[in-house]
């Protein structure tokens, strides 16, 4: 029982949800730490989506400076209410995003936002690369759209890895911070600049 009660809390300070729900995904898990991660995790996902509509007319403006003092971004970051726009974990998260955004240099927020036209001239480039290649001419519309999805990915923010745990997309990061602090939180908009 103590064991179990170690992992529980093990669990919540890991996730930020409480003990019961941490207690339910262990005992659906049989004691798997790592599934019952995932399982929260999941169940997670689910409930940012719910909250994915709410208003967010409060937030934050978090700026990072890299120790270079020749690159540096700021962040607008959206939530519901103003307690939860001065909560420290919420800032942290800011802060967090601006130092992603210094380090991978995102086209956008999310895959929307990367121009259509730049995608079709890499599109152009990869085909004449696959082509001196000798790929196979039936292959080459399946490996064109790996590679934009790839493209994608790695230059939208919401998609790419997090710089901190690359394990984890930003998109990830925030819908455990919208279910540890219980608001919708949305990205509104970030700059870079560089010297």
């Amino acid at each position: 029982m103590a064991d179990t009660l170690e992992l529980v809390k093990k669990l919540r300070e890991a996730t930020g949800v409480s003990m019961m729900a941490c207690k339910k995904a262990l005992d659906e898990n049989n004691g798997d730490y790592e599934k019952a991660i995932e399982t929260l995790r999941k169940r997670g996902i689910a409930k940012a989506a719910e909250k994915s509509e709410r208003s967010t007319m409060q937030g934050t403006i978090v700026s990072y400076v890299h120790g270079n003092r020749k690159v540096g971004a700021m962040v607008q970051l959206a939530c519901e209410t103003d307690f939860v726009a001065i909560n420290e974990d919420f800032v942290q998260l800011g802060s967090d995003l601006a130092m992603q955004v210094v380090a991978t240099n995102p086209m956008g927020i999310n895959v929307e936002d990367i121009d259509e036209n730049l995608i079709q001239k890499e599109r152009e480039i990869w085909k004449e690369q696959l082509k001196n290649e000798g790929k196979p001419e039936d292959k080459i519309d399946m490996i064109l759209d790996n590679k934009e999805s790839k493209f994608k990915e790695e230059n939208c923010l919401m998609k790419q890895a997090f710089v901190k745990n690359p394990d984890q997309t930003v998109e990830q990061l925030i819908h455990d911070a919208i279910n540890k602090l219980g608001e919708n939180i949305k990205v509104v908009k970030f700059v870079r600049y560089s010297i």
